[in-house]
């Protein structure tokens, strides 16, 4: 696995995320594909706990904030 570039202080660690993705709900199997890595998603939450700033303020780079809520 590629090592990932932790682009905040709030990004998730690959220790973490070890942790985290099993208690993801699977994706649904006929849909449309997932258009933001999941971890990405968990990432933006993160960031808005960890800086208390509003969905709306939240960095450009991250999925939009309807998404992410």
């Amino acid at each position: 696995m590629a090592r990932r570039t932790q682009r905040y202080p709030s990004d998730t660690s690959e220790e973490q995320w070890a942790l985290i993705e099993p208690l993801l709900p699977a994706a649904r199997s006929g849909g449309r594909p997932e258009k933001h890595p999941r971890r990405d998603l968990v990432d933006a939450i993160l960031h808005a706990v960890w800086a208390h700033c509003a969905w709306l303020a939240r960095p450009a780079d991250f999925a939009p904030w309807q998404t992410v809520y």
